[in-house]
């Protein structure tokens, strides 16, 4: 008999032994879920103000969940809902395209329009997804003025996807360049009045991600497309997948060597393997505001004279500057006359930009300062 009874014992010890670690583990994950939305709130996350998606019942196979609070703070979409917003990713919808994917305009069963961003194919191994993951980790937990909301995503399969409040005017670069403009711009040429307002709602949305949270984000990719407008031209920066949170200074504080941006957009040192800082935000900035100003592309180079060799745009521009020519490189399609108001205003605009691509970054002006210099014009 005792052989039986001891094996008895030795079984019901083991069941215990088992059954206890997994009521805890049990317990625990049940605590994490009620605590998750309190969590998310005293991170600062609130639901969009915006209009609300469709939210469908995921399967366990079709979706990715991260573990961040900032995600808790999104809706999560499927794709079958955004397929149908999209028409099925019609390129009669595309409306912006990047190194990563496609933004589609989408209409939701409200009516309500929205801008989704399709990245590329590539699932969790590749650039697509480190864009994705950058972007939630950045713009789901900011809120700014200046910033595009991001109302949602989907990561269903190998599709990466975000939403974004749809912004009916589009890029500042198309209405400098041609594009979309002549859609929703209806081909006329950006007043300087707007001009200067996206100035300065461009360095506002940059001083706050310099200096108005801990940690600072890098944005690490001004350029005019990623300068969106909404109905009265206030500037809305987007476009958040080579971001980077970094610790201490944003001066000082270098997250990559790796050479990031947009060619004509990206400050000398970064190719000379220093490493991307705020500085490097404020050049690119600096360029930025030549492209306003003079309506030239930063990546194409520049014959200020018929016959004379062609130079870098911010090497051309800079030299006019510096020699107080700056209205000979004027944006003629803006109207400003020799002698007007308008001109004090570009030529102090100009001056911000001199100072913010100078050559060497321990020289460029921060953000902050930037935008008291812009308040003064």
């Amino acid at each position: 008999m005792e052989g039986p009874v001891f094996a008895l014992i030795a079984v019901a010890g083991a069941s215990i032994a088992v059954a206890v670690p997994c009521l805890l583990v049990a317990f625990f994950c049940r605590q994490s879920r009620r605590n998750l939305k309190p969590y998310c709130r005293r991170r600062g996350c609130s639901s969009p103000s915006g209009p609300a998606l469709p939210v469908s019942a995921p399967d366990s196979s079709s979706w990715s969940f991260y573990g961040s609070a900032a995600d808790a703070c999104l809706e999560k979409l499927s794709l079958s809902d955004l397929a149908a917003a999209t028409g099925g990713f019609s390129p009669d919808n595309i409306i912006g395209d990047g190194s990563f994917g496609f933004v589609y305009r989408a209409v939701l069963p409200s009516g309500t329009a929205v801008a989704v961003k399709r990245l590329s194919g590539d699932g969790a191994a590749g650039a697509g997804n480190r864009e994705f993951l950058a972007e939630l980790e950045v713009l789901g937990s900011l809120s700014h003025p200046n910033l595009a909301r991001l109302l949602g995503y989907c990561a269903a399969g190998r599709d990466r996807i975000l939403v974004y409040e749809l912004l009916e005017r589009g890029s500042l670069d198309a209405w400098l360049h041609g594009g979309d403009a002549e859609e929703g711009g209806g081909g006329e040429a950006l007043p300087w009045p707007a001009r200067l307002r996206v100035a300065r709602g461009a360095a506002a949305a940059l001083a706050f991600l310099h200096h108005g949270r801990r940690p600072p984000v890098l944005h690490r990719d001004v350029k005019s497309s990623n300068v969106l407008l909404g109905e009265g031209f206030e500037a809305k920066l987007a476009d958040f997948g080579l971001a980077r949170i970094v610790r201490g200074s944003p001066a000082k504080s270098h997250v990559s060597t790796q050479a990031a941006g947009t060619a004509g957009y990206v400050a000398p040192e970064i190719w000379l393997g220093v490493g991307a800082t705020a500085k490097a935000d404020v050049y690119s900035f600096g360029v930025v505001i030549i492209e306003m100003v003079t309506g030239q592309r930063p990546s194409w180079p520049v014959k200020a004279k018929i016959g004379e060799e062609e130079v870098d745009m911010v090497d051309w521009a800079r030299e006019k500057i510096g020699a107080g020519q700056a209205s000979e490189i004027l944006d003629p399609r803006m109207g400003i006359g020799a002698q007007a108001k308008e001109m004090d205003e570009v030529k102090a605009l100009l001056e911000i930009a001199w100072q913010c691509t100078d050559s060497a970054h321990k020289n460029r002006p921060t953000m902050e300062e930037v935008v008291t210099m812009l308040n003064k014009i």
